[in-house]
């Protein structure tokens, strides 16, 4: 653990004034807490407090450095050139596709002018476009940006009910726009919580069920922020302070959920029923019940419980009077089931497609079948099925393909829009069409100048982890590279909640690959690369595996010749921040850089934050001795030992992250700048305009990649960009 270093506060005032050759030095105020008869220090709690003026000029002065020294590289402006040269190979992106049963389509658009993404709509393909919402054309009161977090078109397109949220926060408030007039309704919802569920609208379009979030005294402890949300519906033009509860705690009984519980009313197209969804803090498994659509609202709603968490079902899709749930109960790669929604009964539900070997992930009901997307061997395929039959069959990809995804899908709508890609090439948006069983290109997205490359390989190994376990590890790199381990490595990792990574191609990506640089992709447990097993295995008290496991990985690749420990990169964020931080703190001999994006870095103190409450399900408690352990074990701002020599490290932090506390990465910053004896720089970017990264705008995401990137090719010892001289000291920066 961290020793103790008393350093007076006339010290630190001094430090933010202090040249930019140094950082500025955070004061240790230890406060050592007991659990389980363990004593845990924390010489840095006082940073929780961001609200207070000395923290807020330690950040300040942290951001200022770090954006001088990054600014400062060699390279670092032709590097963003190139990003930004990448990303306006294709003229615009069109994503969030909804199609209507009249052929309308509501989509979301980003030209290569635009900075934030804008809501269009259009009848049919070959329709004239026409803008309805354009968030750069408003600022929040506190200056910043607006981005859209939901857009949900009524079911016959008349209006559109839509989220804005302010700079990264994702505090979303809810507006209904009138599609034909353009303008807004009276309608405003504050406090939204759409994490889950988004507003869902009547079928005549008088209305919407939403979920939303207690209105707090402000002196409410942070804890209290996600507890106790509530289902209510809303007629348009009413007072949304005076909505009725359709389903929330202590509502109705034989309806059971706890103040973490989050829930939210799904109303699927062409139904005459209703789902009350249970989701229990961020745990995958659903509590699930179905009620007529007429009695919602009433004294006396029927629910009838569909599945509950034993059940272990992660998703589900309507059909007519037909409820379909993807459960991993006896199958951890998982099956699909389907039960009546009249008296549904999980235990006798028929089973419509057994486990296989490959991962199923989700499924989405059509007017015409129930499409299936399944992972096998890293790559995302698409199984139809036939309500009548039930018979599966694998769609083959227009353009060959490895992978897909399913890119618009509604109950009231046949077939799907189909997205198709590889880690070295991304294609257009196709049209499914159940009749001919053949795809059309929509020409909805056109084909980019850097869509397809040649010159450059992936591949699929595994790597063998400390416990024999083999994991598997996707690379990308340019064809006929020397595997003499001196290529620059970027290895990322995440690991869980159960997700997994498919092929995907993203042209910023050849700014790292046509330097020489080698792109690796750790699927570490904790994540679902093998489905429920393979979550299970970096959860909780296995939660080590999942470091482990990129400590494996980043092995393999200096075993095999790709790489070496001086030119080697870990990457990780947000709950991927315990992967990347447990792996430089375990082994910081491995690494010579490392990137922390929102990381989670602090365990013990992870469950005191408004999202802490709900991740409890993910990684454990302190209130409970053996998981209290597991927390200390994968808390890597008490993993820092002082005098090892850790590698480069690059932090960053939007400060309106509603997720993961910025506190978190001051901290972990603090401490490493402490304890570090390598005189390779940690580094803390700080943006005042961003959160957890959703919602910020295009520059944003693309000065930030310059930055990393940079620094990296900085740490890497490539030739390009190099060592900023003028700004190198010997606590400030690398050799």
């Amino acid at each position: 653990m961290r020793g103790i270093r008393l350093i007076p506060l006339a010290v630190f005032v001094c430090a933010i004034s202090a040249s930019a050759q140094n950082p500025p030095v955070a004061p240790v105020r230890n406060v050592v807490d007991e659990h389980w008869g363990v004593k845990v220090d924390d010489p840095y709690r006082y940073m929780e407090n961001l609200k207070d003026p000395e923290v807020q000029a330690w950040f300040k002065g942290q951001a200022d450095y770090a954006a001088g020294i990054l600014k400062g590289i060699p390279g670092r402006d032709e590097l963003l050139a190139r990003i930004k040269e990448l990303d306006a190979g294709r003229p615009y992106n069109i994503s969030g596709i909804r199609r209507m049963p009249d052929g309308r389509l509501f989509y979301s658009k980003r030209t290569v002018e635009d900075n934030l993404a804008k809501l269009y709509t259009r009848i049919g393909l070959a329709g004239e476009e026409r803008l309805l919402i354009d968030p750069s054309t408003m600022t929040p009161p506190n200056g910043g940006h607006y981005s859209i977090g939901f857009a949900e078109p009524s079911p016959s397109g008349r209006y559109v009910a839509y989220g804005l949220a302010a700079s990264g926060s994702e505090q979303e408030v809810l507006r209904v726009l009138d599609v034909t007039s353009g303008k807004d309704l009276s309608d405003v919802i504050d406090r939204m919580e759409t994490a889950y569920t988004n507003p869902q609208w009547l079928p005549d379009g008088s209305g919407f069920f939403y979920s939303r979030r207690r209105q707090l005294p402000p002196e409410a402890p942070p804890t209290e922020g996600y507890k106790r949300t509530s289902a209510f519906l809303h007629r348009l033009g009413t007072d949304p302070d005076k909505d009725p509860a359709v389903f929330a705690m202590d509502l109705w009984q034989g309806v059971t959920m706890t103040e973490e519980d989050f829930p939210g009313i799904v109303l699927p197209s062409g139904s005459d029923h209703v789902i009350g969804q249970i989701k229990h803090g961020d745990a995958n498994q659903l509590t699930l019940y179905a009620a007529p659509l007429s009695t919602i609202a009433t004294s006396n709603t029927p629910w009838k419980m569909v599945s509950d968490v034993p059940d272990s079902v992660t998703d589900f899709a309507v059909h007519g009077d037909q409820v379909y749930l993807l459960t991993s109960r006896t199958a951890p790669r998982f099956r699909v089931v389907r039960t009546p929604l009249e008296n549904p009964k999980f235990a006798s539900a028929d089973e419509v497609l057994p486990s296989t070997n490959s991962v199923v992930r989700g499924i989405t009901a059509t007017r015409d079948a129930l499409y299936v997307s399944a992972l096998s061997g890293g790559m995302n395929q698409i199984i139809r099925m036939d309500y009548e039959t039930a018979t599966p069959a694998r769609l083959q990809y227009p353009d060959e393909a490895p992978s897909g995804g399913i890119a618009s899908a509604g109950g009231n709508v046949d077939g799907i829009f189909v997205t198709t890609t590889s880690w070295t090439k991304r294609s257009g948006i196709y049209a499914y069409d159940p009749k001919m069983n053949s795809f059309n290109e929509t020409g909805l997205n056109p084909t980019g100048k850097y869509d397809e490359v040649s010159g450059y390989e992936a591949i699929e190994v595994e790597a063998p982890s400390h416990d024999g376990v083999m994991v598997p590890l996707s690379i990308m790199h340019k064809s006929g590279i020397t595997l003499d381990g001196s290529n620059p490595t970027l290895l990322s990792g995440y690991g869980a909640y159960g997700s997994a990574s498919s092929a995907f191609f993203d042209p910023q990506r050849l700014a790292w690959l046509e330097r020489g640089g080698i792109l690796a992709i750790a699927h570490v447990r904790g994540g679902g690369a093998y489905g429920q097993e393979w979550h299970l295995g970096g959860q909780k008290l296995t939660k080590k595996n999942t470091w482990k496991d990129f400590i494996a990985c980043a092995e393999y690749l200096i075993e095999k010749g790709y790489t070496s420990p001086s030119k080697l990169a870990g990457q990780g964020g947000s709950a991927g921040g315990i992967t990347i931080g447990r792996a430089i703190t375990e082994r910081p001999d491995l690494f010579a850089a490392a990137l922390v994006d929102v990381g989670c870095l602090d365990g013990i103190r992870m469950e005191t934050t408004t999202n802490g409450v709900p991740n409890i399900q993910e990684f454990g408690t302190v209130t409970k001795e053996d998981e209290f352990h597991g927390l200390l074990e994968m808390s890597a701002y008490h993993h820092v030992v002082d005098g090892a020599k850790y590698p480069a490290v690059l932090l960053s932090h939007g400060i309106n992250d509603p997720r993961v506390e910025p506190w978190m990465s001051g901290k972990m910053c603090a401490s490493l700048q402490a304890a570090s004896t390598s005189g390779k720089p940690i580094l803390f970017r700080v943006d005042y305009q961003a959160g957890h990264g959703i919602g910020s705008t295009k520059a944003q995401y693309q000065e930030g990649l310059a930055d990393k990137w940079s620094f990296l090719l900085w740490q890497l010892g490539s030739p390009e960009p190099q060592n900023p001289e003028s700004k190198s000291s010997a606590s400030g920066s690398g050799q």
